[in-house]
């Protein structure tokens, strides 16, 4: 927990917050980590890939209500994630976030902070967000839309009724 409310500009008022009713506080990102959110379809998969690699997880907190999934990464001024739906928080960027090993309304910890400050590797969620992808493509609704671009995915080929195909 002091780990997490050292993100906030008084710790003592964020861990009020927390004990209170809503149990959310608002921390910043960029100093100790930034955030990676991403469409829940694409992030639990992910999350899951990350989980059987033999390294300790970073933190990942999901939205119920938006139905996103958020990475809790090392800082990087350059932030350069890109892709429909993909959301990246760094210097100046705000995250409202649950006392660890709490729900608080929405919000929920899939991987509570566990104290010791350590973050998902970019280059590792970045692969396990590309695997999810390419899943989703081969398993998902044709008519949805590339995560990547947002264009609508062509549909596959059908027979014709007429015969004629």
């Amino acid at each position: 927990m002091e780990w997490l409310a050292a993100a906030a500009s008084d710790p003592r008022i964020c861990k009020r917050q927390w004990h209170d009713e809503g149990g959310v506080a608002v921390l910043a990102c960029g100093r100790f980590w930034d955030v990676l959110s991403v469409p829940e379809d694409l992030g639990v998969p992910a999350l899951d890939a990350l989980l059987c690699i033999p390294q300790p997880p970073g933190p990942a907190l999901a939205d119920a209500a938006a139905r996103r999934v958020a990475f809790f990464l090392p800082p990087d001024p350059q932030g350069r994630w890109i892709g429909s739906g993909i959301r990246y928080a760094g210097r100046g960027a705000w995250i409202a976030v649950p006392a660890p090993h709490r729900v608080a309304g929405r919000l929920r910890w899939l991987v509570p902070p566990d104290g010791t400050g350590a973050l998902f590797v970019p280059a590792a969620v970045e692969l396990a967000l590309q695997l999810a992808l390419g899943r989703r493509a081969t398993h998902g609704d044709p008519k949805r839309r590339c995560p990547m671009c947002g264009a609508p995915r062509a549909r596959p080929l059908q027979r014709g009724t007429d015969g004629t195909g």
